[in-house]
């Protein structure tokens, strides 16, 4: 194991057990260095590390401190490593949408509050019958937002909020080509929220399963006929 590697699972064994919770303040440098055997050249390459993936919070006259490591913070760094994703690797982000987005979706039917409810119709009463394609999905983006934070369960919601930038350019262009995208859009969400309201959790899970996987199928065919 390299020397870097061994000083970042010394730390990340120190939160695990307990050594060090959320908010605390690491030892000076050379304490810590001594204390875990390593040296402080090998430590500052870990922290730096973890700092980047959001573990730890080096701050500049301070010290350094464990984050809150919440997951939607911890997730950041999936966000920018999804940025990178190729056009032919989109339809497996929609593949893990399918599979996520439903289970969210019935959660959501069992946890959502009538004001969030009440919310969500807002969002997809706003959408215009002559709504561009930028509006179309910027309205899709928030209507799944909202229930994936319904569901109430803050890594679910993470895990697909981190799903959908390399999900928008594919959405965009089934705006622009597909005939009826606006409408099937409204329709599919009002089916959704309906299922949701009435508190029918796999009926949710089945519209969102259907409106996730048409999508899906749209690009399938797309990307062969291109």
């Amino acid at each position: 194991m390299a020397v870097t590697d061994e000083a970042i699972e010394k730390i990340k064994a120190m939160i695990v057990s307990g050594d060090l919770r959320p908010g605390d303040r690491l030892p000076r440098e050379a304490d810590l260095a001594e204390r875990l055997g390593l040296s402080r050249s090998s430590l500052r390459e870990a922290v730096k590390a973890l700092s980047l993936i959001r573990v730890l919070d080096v701050r500049q006259g301070d010290g350094t401190y464990v984050t809150s490591l919440a997951p939607q913070l911890l997730l950041d760094a999936l966000s920018f490593i999804v940025d990178f994703h190729r056009d032919d690797t989109v339809l497996q982000f929609f593949e893990v949408r399918r599979i996520l987005e439903p289970a969210a979706t019935a959660l959501a039917a069992q946890r959502m509050t009538d004001a969030d409810i009440a919310e969500l119709r807002k969002v997809l009463h706003s959408l215009r019958d002559d709504a561009t394609v930028d509006e179309l999905v910027a309205n899709d983006l928030d209507f799944h937002h909202r229930i994936a934070a319904g569901a109430g369960n803050d890594l679910l919601c993470s895990l697909i909020d981190s799903l959908s930038g390399p999900t928008t350019r594919a959405r965009i262009w089934r705006g622009l080509t597909q005939a009826g995208a606006v409408d099937r859009t409204r329709e599919q969400h009002a089916a959704i929220l309906d299922a949701i309201a009435a508190r029918q959790s796999d009926l949710a899970r089945s519209w969102a399963v259907v409106h996730v996987a048409g999508v899906e199928e749209w690009l399938r065919l797309a990307l062969r006929g291109a």
